[in-house]
This record gives structure tokens, C-alpha cells and sequence, in this order.
């Protein structure tokens, strides 16, 4: 103790250039700060708002499917991805290759970057998205760095590639770029159609084949560095006579738990007898951050499912008491560990026939209930633990589209262009709304910053969304430090190409002082305390 009076004066230093360097330069850590906080009621940076794929938004109180809030202008290609929200700002990629900023409170083109040509269809041996393949997975935004993540399809030197984008979340520029073609691959013949996650500094996705099967390809799990470099790379079906074992998961990103172990399910191999040795497919997969195979679930059927394309085309369901609920094709739902998958077979429990149709994509989960997107409409199933059983709750033949649950209501999108909203005790239609028909069947909603979003096939239709009291109490004590943020890294940036179009600025930062600002002033006083409080030891020990 008697030391610290004698570095009083470097002590005071210290703390007055930790103050100057927080109020002049802060607004890194800062973002650095915001981004080890849960995403709150204004956010839904991922597929299905978090992680963990759950798809809950229990901020939100209410939605009004009256009246449509705002529709977007019609976009320069089909959407396949879930509307995404960062700091009051909503973003779409298209399959033209481009990404978008719109404006949360009109939906007018903030900025549009378009990326590069997209692949015309007519150029991939097999395939159903047409006219053109871009970018089919839904983004992913970090906003610790200000940036959204993408991968697309696009024609280079007249050839098909797959190029991971980082563009800022301000302005639009292109800040990385990276071919994530696995070596060997041929790209024409594989499909970027999961959603983007991320994990440790990584943006995480898979890969797997064109509708089809055709042409030689293998699922892929990719984990690419958020500023560009090496990926770390999980191949299925990866001895010399194996092929395929798709990725797809029905649009579904990687789920990523709480350890940073990363579940993704896969789809059918080339592997039809049981003499071979098990392949990865169609299987749930947990691995960890650097992609290694932790442990898998197989049914005993695997090789037969192969044969006839039952692929598991759902993302994992991870149960709030530590089980897992996972199902595809087959329309068999099946209840496993998450501490002991059980290799081949190793189910606790099982549930026939959930529905009349496929089962594909993201899912919603609320404790130990899963609402599940079975193409002819969501069905809901609860599982038990002890003893470990799966029921079949209700099926509702209502909507089909990945569903997430907001406003105590199940929301789905139906192939008709409707969107619903379903009891989620019953399955009854509590509300719905025309929102005009989708490109395809895997559409999901978003819900944040005071909308609903619901993307049709070129466009994105917002309903508003009211949060409970103590949500908007929480994102209005945020609000400041986040806009300050914001609109110091718009002030720093600049666009490298001018946006395609630019309807309106960024939105504009909230008044009084920013939050690095406020505790910057708190750390300068405390060293006006400390060098006051040793100049006064100073003269009571020379005696002056």
C-alpha cells in the first residue's frame, strides 16, 4: 500500500489517457462492449434471431396485421432469405447478387450493393431457383464490426463461384472478399443454401448439391474467418467412393450452443448398402468451433434413406432440458441427448408420420415444444424426459414456412402468400395477412425494432410490432450508446462504389452524450481525485 502515493502521478496519467483515448477513440470498444450483450428487442442479426435458431421473440407484445406498416420497393431478384435487423436498419440479399439497406420506417432503398453477376440457371447441371442463383442463404450481421456477411453465387471469368462478402452495415462497401470453393469442388455442381452464423470470430454455413443430385459434389460445413483468409472445412461423405450428403437444412443456419458447438443436419449419401462403412449422412452432426466431428445420429435405416432421399432437412431443435428434437423427409420425428447423441439407433424416442408431407427448415422452439415446418402446414410436438417420450400436440395444415413465435402467435408464411398467425395451444388461426406470393416454400418471418417483416417474392412487407413495457424500457436506455456508434462509424466510412440507389441517408443518431463519452468523463474525474488526493500527501509528508 505504501507504494501507491510514490506512482500517484503515473497512476493519474494512466487513468487521464485511458479517459482521452475512451472519448476520442471508443467507439471500437464500444462495439466490442455491445457485442458480448444479448441481442435485444431492436436486433435479429440471424436466422431466426439468435444462435440457437429458436425463433422466439418474447419482447414483442403485439402485432397489427390490419394495415401493412410499409412495403418495399420491388428488388432486383427473388429473396430466399429471412429480412434481417441491426441499429433500426432492416437488410435483404437477393438472387441478383445484391444486398440491401432499407429504411425501417418507410422500407424506401437506403443502399443497394450489387455484388457481381449472378449464375443464369441454364449454367448449373441441375437446379430449381431461376433465372438466376446468387445469393440463396440468409446473411449474417456482426455489429460489433458494422458488418454484414454474405456468400454468393456468381459467374467469374465466365465460370461459376461461390465468394464470401463483408460489406458494412453504414454504407454498403465491400470491405472483404474470399472464394470458399472447397479445393477439388466443382462449383457449378454445389449449392450455398443455409443460412449464415457465427462462432468465435467465424461466419459459419454449409453446402450441399443443386435440386437434383446431379453432377459430383460433397456437403461441406465452412467456417471462414469474419476479415477474409483460411477456412476451416467439414466434409461429408469424404472417402474416395463417397459423394454427396447435402447441407441444405432447408434454408436453416447452423445452430451454434452455448459451448460454441456448432449442430447442422445432413441429407442423403451415396452410399446404399450397410456393408460400407456409416458416411455422415443423412444424420445430425454436432461439431466443434474448429470443425471437428464431436458425435452423430444416425437411424438404422440410414443406407435405405439414402436410396430414396430422405434427407434430414431440418435444423436442429435444442431443447431447453438438454434434449434434441430433429426430422426431415421421412416425416419421422425422432427425440435424442444432446449429451449422448447415440451414433446409429440412438434414439430415445420417436414419432411416426408427424405430418402428410416433407419437413423442412428452420424451426421454433419454446422450452420443450418445437413447431415444426411441414411443407402442408406446422405441426407441434413436445417431448418428455423421463420417461422420454415425443407427442403430437396439434397439426395445423396451415402455412408450412419456417415459423417463428412472437405476440404469444406461431407466424408462418403459406405458399399462397399469406401469413399467419397460430395459437400455439390449438393451431387455430388467430390472424393473418396477404402479403403476395413467395419464390418458394422455405421463406420465414423476422420480427424487430417494431416490425413484423415478411419477404414475398421480390419485395418485403412490414407490419408493426409493439414490445412489452419492459423491452422498450431496456432498448430505450440502450438506444444512445448504440447510436452514437452507429453514426460515428457512418462519419468514418466511405463507400469504395456509389450505391445502386440511396433513397435516404442512415438513420440518425439520438441526442445527449454517447455512452463512451459519459464514462469517459467518470474515468477523467477519478484521476483528478487520485492527482489531487496525492499532491495533498505530498505536502502533509514534506511538511510544507
Amino acid at each position: 500500500m505504501t507504494a501507491w502515493p510514490g506512482r500517484g502521478p503515473i497512476v493519474s496519467g494512466v487513468l487521464g489517457l485511458a479517459a482521452l483515448t475512451w472519448v476520442l477513440g471508443g467507439p471500437q470498444a464500444a462495439a466490442a462492449i455491445r457485442a458480448a450483450q444479448p441481442a435485444g428487442p431492436s436486433s435479429w442479426t440471424v436466422y431466426h434471431g439468435a444462435a440457437d435458431g429458436a425463433g422466439v421473440a418474447a419482447s414483442v407484445a403485439a402485432v397489427n396485421t390490419a394495415t401493412r406498416a410499409w412495403t418495399s420497393p420491388a428488388l432486383d431478384g427473388e429473396l430466399y432469405g429471412e429480412p434481417l435487423v441491426s441499429s433500426g436498419r432492416v437488410y435483404v440479399a437477393t438472387e441478383n447478387d445484391t444486398v440491401y439497406e432499407l429504411s425501417a420506417a418507410t422500407g424506401a432503398v437506403v443502399w443497394s450493393t450489387h455484388l457481381g453477376p449472378p449464375v443464369p440457371s441454364a449454367d448449373l447441371p441441375c437446379g430449381d431457383i431461376s433465372p438466376t442463383a446468387g445469393i440463396s442463404g440468409t446473411p449474417v450481421i456482426d455489429p460489433s464490426r458494422g458488418e454484414i456477411f454474405v456468400v454468393a453465387d456468381e459467374l467469374v471469368n465466365g465460370r461459376p463461384a461461390h465468394l464470401f462478402a463483408g460489406l458494412s452495415t453504414a454504407t454498403g462497401k465491400v470491405e472483404v472478399t474470399q472464394d470458399v470453393d472447397p479445393a477439388g469442388a466443382n462449383p457449378a455442381a454445389l449449392l450455398q443454401r443455409t443460412g449464415l452464423t457465427l462462432d468465435d470470430g467465424r461466419v459459419v454455413f454449409a453446402m450441399g448439391g443443386n435440386d437434383g443430385d446431379c453432377a459430383s459434389y460433397r456437403g461441406r460445413v465452412i467456417a471462414e474467418p469474419e476479415q477474409g483468409g483460411t477456412p476451416a472445412v467439414f466434409t461429408v461423405d469424404a472417402a474416395a467412393d463417397e459423394s454427396q450428403g447435402a447441407i441444405w437444412m432447408g434454408g436453416a443456419a447452423p445452430v451454434v450452443d452455448a459451448r460454441g458447438d456448432i449442430w447442422v443436419t445432413t441429407g442423403n449419401g451415396s452410399v446404399y448398402s450397410y456393408s460400407h462403412p456409416y458416411d455422415n449422412s443423412d444424420s445430425i452432426l454436432e461439431l466443434s468451433p474448429s470443425l471437428a466431428l464431436e458425435q452423430f445420429f444416425a437411424p438404422t435405416t440410414w443406407a435405405a434413406d439414402n436410396s430414396s432421399d430422405l434427407d434430414m432437412s431440418t435444423a436442429a431443435a435444442l431443447l431447453s432440458d438438454g434434449q434434441v428434437i430433429l426430422t426431415g423427409k421421412s416425416r419421422i420425428v425422432y427425440l435424442l441427448s444432446q449429451a449422448h447423441l447415440g451414433g446409429i439407433g440412438g434414439q430415445q424416442a420417436t414419432l411416426g408420420s408427424a405430418c402428410s408431407q416433407d419437413i423442412d427448415g428452420g424451426v421454433a422452439v419454446q422450452g420443450t415444444t418445437v413447431y415444426l415446418p411441414c411443407t402442408s402446414g406446422i405441426v407441434a410436438v413436445q417431448a418428455d424426459k423421463s420417461p422420454a417420450a415425443l407427442h403430437l400436440l396439434w397439426s395445423s395444415g396451415t402455412g408450412g414456412g419456417p415459423a417463428i413465435v412472437a405476440a404469444g402467435l406461431v407466424w408462418t408464411i403459406g405458399r399462397s402468400g399469406t401469413l399467419y398467425g397460430l395459437s400455439p395451444a390449438t393451431g387455430a388461426v388467430r390472424q393473418q395477412a396477404s402479403i403476395g406470393v413467395p419464390a418458394n416454400h422455405f421463406p420465414t418471418p423476422s420480427v424487430a425494432d417494431g416490425l413484423l417483416l415478411a419477404p414475398a417474392a421480390d419485395d418485403v412487407v412490414a407490419f408493426t410490432a409493439s414490445a412489452s413495457a419492459s423491452a422498450s424500457a431496456s432498448a430505450s436506455a440502450s438506444a444512445s450508446a448504440s447510436a452514437s456508434a452507429s453514426a460515428s462509424a457512418s462519419a468514418s466510412a466511405a463507400p469504395s462504389q456509389a450505391p445502386a440507389s440511396q433513397a435516404s441517408g442512415p438513420p440518425a443518431g439520438g441526442g445527449g452524450l454517447p455512452a463512451q463519452a459519459i464514462v469517459g468523463i467518470v474515468i477523467a474525474g477519478l484521476a483528478v481525485i487520485g492527482w489531487v488526493g496525492w499532491l495533498v500527501w505530498r505536502r502533509r509528508t514534506s511538511g510544507s
